[in-house]
């Protein structure tokens, strides 16, 4: 486009960044090529590069600006007074006659377009350097909402050209490279969307923690918009897979989490304020702030943005409360994940001592783990007192907060969502960053040695005191290829997305049991007889835990299929073989309302567990919400992917009772694709392989379990530790025999257990006996890998 002084967006697009910046150039591409996907834009127009310079040059301004910033870079200057100084020459300016008249023509027509005299229109910046793909600027220039009239549009304007220079925008540029003087800034005018009366958020293409780019992420909340971009509520959270959200008849919703959103921007009523923070009802609270048809309208949308662009992107939404209608507001290349994409290296941290226990704990924004004094500061007139290499404690991470959170090992804040501005530029600066911990600043001391840890998951955790951890770096593109297939252990959905890029055949042991211990915690007879559950601090935890959930098996049914969702996602469409639930029943008992349907064992390694609990009258009722869930999980979803294995089955008669159980309730083995695989633990799947093989559609051994029964060694005895090895002559002959007989009946065969891992000449003899796979714990994974493809390769089956 031939530069003047205003454009409208249906003129611009992704080439105009340098007459427009970023944000404005990507809404007028939006609005240009998208439109057709059905995808809505709200009108606006945007002053151009060409403005911000007359207005320079009409108040003479450059001149000083200059001196200003050579004072700063030469040490003359502080980084407060320099930038206070420099907004007040812009603020103290007059727009020239020309520029005015412009932006005033251009806001009547908005009107006349809209069908109002007086728009409220959106006010928002937008830098000549914003939104590139390698650096976000995200928060760095201001936004200014619900600007109603003429005058009130171009104080705004005025504004927005000061807030080029906002402490934390000189930071973030110097800090990037950026000459100032190159910098120009373009003002985007976009009629509101009444957002205040509804919703709105912000969408992310991949997984904004780990950037695996199968999900599309949706986080949203109540009112205005500025309250989640500045991280000020705790949102509803929505992951969408890709690959399914176009099939027919799917719902690739892979996690549904209801945020607290405790307050909402809005309109303000009166005054000079435009808006207001004000409180949410209970009903909002407790009610999800989109509809099931509107976040995979969002997430069909993200994905055209993305594959516009070709790049993942970073967008906002607002939803219309008047006319019901999404819109999208904002979109930005992606740029924390997008970086790392390329790298070869898979990095990771774990802490040494896993027996420590948080005193606090949030959401992970990184993946990283610190270790430092706490730097409690609860207002930005205290930022001073910061020091390096601490870690920040304070109420919000605002993007004010930039100069301080690049000097920081880490950042724990009382308040705010890993989606908001402030937690993209944690991510890009690399801080690891606990946020919304509700309450930070009251419980940890100004000095307090402290360890922040945002490698267990999506919870970041915050521990007393320094403690150990190692970081390991892995490159992946130096791993060999095996014949035999390499799968993982995985227990924790959080945590699953961290090793996407882990070149796995798939998972071999996906253990139920801790979705329910982690993620639901509640019996499930005590959902399905609440009645039945006596204990008074069990009835209030099971209201907390389920509030807002009138049908209480439903909230087991759903966590728990949404649970296996997200270990069987990542992995798609390779197999993930899910173990049905193996606790014992003393295990039943310690979840919550558990103590009242669990009988009390003497050996409840060898009670009721496993197979024998699924027709079980204590338990079969549980087992049907099981069924349930993964049924929800193939059929609804459309992770076709999973396959059901049954542990602990002592006989074929047993098989059958389960099998038919199975079947009572949608799982029948065969139909739609669907495999059921059985643990081999125990001596009678072994001797009696060709019936087990007969009934299921593979083996995989639990090494610890089997070792235990063939030489009658308790595995959990430290008197008897020196006994357990699953090197045992006795053990290697039952595996090599199942292998053979499972293999000569069409069956797979792979080992889940520690024992490959622990000991290379184990693996050698798995690859030896010819076993199909071989699943291992994530940090074992590259090493096993090794020698297993040395092994292959000394016995010519590389």
């Amino acid at each position: 486009m031939r530069e003047g002084l205003v454009a409208w967006f249906e003129r611009l697009g992704v080439t105009d960044v340098a007459t427009v910046g970023g944000k404005n150039a990507s809404l007028g591409e939006m609005t240009r090529t998208l439109g057709a996907a059905g995808i809505r834009v709200p009108p606006g127009f945007a002053t151009t590069a060409a403005a911000y310079r007359a207005y320079l040059a009409a108040n003479g301004i450059e001149a000083p600006l200059r001196e200003r910033l050579a004072a700063l870079s030469a040490g003359r200057a502080g980084l407060q007074a320099t930038g206070e100084a420099i907004r007040r020459l812009f603020l103290e300016a007059e727009i020239p006659p020309e520029l005015e008249a412009a932006v005033r023509a251009a806001y009547r027509e908005l009107g006349r377009r809209t069908g109002t005299d007086a728009p409220a229109v959106a006010v928002r910046s937008s830098a000549t350097a914003e939104d590139l793909p390698t650096a976000s600027f995200a928060g760095q220039q201001e936004t200014f909402l619900n600007v109603r009239g003429e005058a009130a549009l171009l104080e705004a304007c005025r504004r927005c050209y000061a807030s080029l220079f906002t402490d934390r925008a000189i930071s973030y540029r110097d800090a990037q490279g950026f000459d100032h003087l190159a910098v120009a800034l373009s003002i985007g005018i976009q009629a509101m969307v009444r957002s205040d009366l509804a919703g709105s958020g912000v969408i992310f293409t991949l997984d904004t923690e780990t950037g695996f780019p199968g999900v599309v992420t949706v986080s949203a909340a109540w009112g205005l918009g500025e309250t989640v971009v500045q991280g000020l509520v705790d949102t509803d959270k929505f992951l969408v897979f890709k690959p399914l959200l176009e099939a027919p008849g799917r719902f690739p919703v892979i996690e549904r989490t209801l945020g607290a959103k405790e307050r909402k921007l809005v309109y303000a009523s009166g005054g000079s304020a435009r808006t207001a923070l004000v409180e949410t009802t209970r009903r909002e609270r407790e009610s999800f702030v989109l509809t099931d048809a509107e976040v995979l309208l969002l997430a069909r949308w993200a994905v055209a943005v993305e594959r516009h662009y070709g790049r993942p992107m970073d967008l906002e939404w607002a939803k219309d409360g008047e006319s019901g209608e999404l819109f999208i507001v904002q979109a930005r290349p992606e740029t924390v994940q997008a970086r790392r994409a390329g790298a070869g290296a898979l990095r990771s941290w774990r802490l040494k001592d896993r027996r420590a226990r948080p005193i606090l704990s949030g959401a992970a924004v990184g993946d990283a783990i610190a270790a430092g004094e706490a730097c409690v500061i609860r207002g930005v007139e205290d930022i001073e007192r910061f020091r390096d290499g601490a870690i920040l404690v304070t109420e919000a991470t605002d993007p004010d907060w930039v100069p301080v959170m690049r000097r920081a090992a880490g950042i724990v804040t009382d308040h705010g969502g890993p989606t908001s501005h402030a937690a993209i530029v944690s991510r890009e600066l690399g801080v690891p960053a606990v946020i919304g911990t509700g309450r930070a600043t009251a419980a940890l001391r100004d000095g307090q040695a402290i360890t922040l840890s945002c490698a267990e998951g999506e919870e970041g955790r915050v521990y007393d005191g320094r403690l150990d951890f190692a970081v390991t770096e892995l490159d992946l593109t130096a791993l060999p290829k095996t014949r035999t297939a390499m799968m993982l252990n995985l227990a924790n959905p959080a945590a699953a997305f961290r090793w996407w890029r882990l070149p796995a055949g798939g998972v071999g042991l996906a253990r139920m049991e801790f979705i329910v211990n982690d993620h639901i915690r509640i019996h499930p007879m005590a959902l399905l007889r609440p009645d039945a559950v006596t204990d008074a601090e069990a009835k209030r935890r099971i209201e907390a835990l389920t509030r807002g959930w009138p049908d209480k098996a439903e909230y087991f049914v759903d966590r728990l299929a949404r649970g296996i969702a997200k270990l069987a996602a990542p992995f798609h469409p390779r197999p993930v073989i899910l173990r049905l639930s193996d606790f014992k029943s003393n295990e039943y008992a310690h979840l919550i309302g558990g103590a009242e349907f669990e009988p009390v064992e003497e050996n409840p390694m060898l009670g009721l567990r496993g197979a024998s609990r699924y027709y079980s009258d204590r338990y079969r009722e549980g087992f049907a919400l099981e069924c349930r869930a993964i049924r929800r999980v193939r059929d609804e979803i459309g992770l076709r992917n999973v396959i059901v294995m049954v542990p602990f089955c002592r006989s074929p008669a047993e098989a059958d009772r389960v099998l038919e159980e199975m079947a009572r309730h949608g799982l029948v083995r065969g139909q739609d694709g669907l495999q059921v695989y059985v643990m081999c633990e125990i001596p009678s799947n072994v001797i009696l392989a060709e019936d087990f093989a007969a009934r299921f559609d593979g083996f995989s051994i639990g090494s610890n379990d089997l070792t235990q029964l063939v030489l009658g060694v308790d595995r959990d005895s430290a008197e008897l530790a020196t006994l357990f090895d699953e090197r045992d002559e006795a053990v290697k002959r039952m595996i090599a025999d199942v292998i053979r007989r499972a293999h000569a009946c069409g069956a797979k065969v792979g080992i889940c257990g520690e024992a490959p891992s622990n000991h290379p000449d184990f693996a050698e003899f798995l690859v030896e006996q010819g076993i199909d796979s071989i699943s291992l714990n994530p940090d074992s994974f590259a090493t096993t890998l090794r020698r297993v493809a040395a092994a292959e390769a000394r016995l010519g089956r590389a």
